[in-house]
């Protein structure tokens, strides 16, 4: 299972909880709200390094690259969508139309668009859609190409970030401090 975002009518006494099935069994979503005490155990989402063994063999160069990138600035991507629930149950949830869903949480004060541009360098060496969010100190996620974009923009621009808590509208600049890109 996995923690979401909780709707706003739901009862802020349970924790979200959500279950995709296998695109074998319809890719259903399963939404639940369970009280706290009924999580056993939390871990974080598996790194790329870990789950990498279980992507497609036509994958592994895109990997290795991401990898290599990640080690290159300090930044280590872990996974979440269908290779994360892959990697976990040994079901098949990849298929020839699956992303590459990475979460790369940056520290306080990092450079993001010198990990924009290396996974912008990346995408653009391969077929496989490489998507996913920069995650920030403060929990904020948004979309690496959103972002990518956005600073390539200026410094006036506006991203889409993500909470547990919700959406909002952020000036890139109260993201983190970076050199713009153009």
């Amino acid at each position: 299972m996995i923690v979401r975002r909780r709707g706003a009518a739901q009862d802020p006494n349970l924790v979200p909880i959500g279950l995709p099935l296998p695109p074998a069994a319809g890719k259903r979503r399963i939404a639940l709200l369970i009280p706290p005490d009924g999580i056993l155990r939390r871990s974080s989402p598996p790194l790329l390094r870990a789950a990498a063994k279980v992507a497609d063999p036509c994958w592994q160069s895109t990997i290795a690259s991401l990898l290599a990138l990640g080690a290159r600035i300090g930044v280590e991507p872990s996974v979440f969508g269908s290779l994360l629930w892959q990697h976990l149950t040994g079901l098949t949830y990849l298929s020839s139309q699956s992303d590459l869903d990475l979460l790369w949480p940056v520290p306080p004060g990092f450079d993001a668009c010198s990990l924009l541009s290396g996974i912008a360098a990346v995408q653009r060496d391969t077929l496989l859609c490489i998507d996913g969010e920069i995650v920030f100190p403060d929990g904020s996620a948004v979309n690496w190409r959103e972002l990518w974009n956005a600073y390539r923009a200026g410094d006036r621009a506006r991203v889409l970030a993500k909470t547990m808590e919700g959406v909002r509208l952020l000036d890139i600049t109260s993201l983190s401090p970076v050199e713009q890109h153009a």
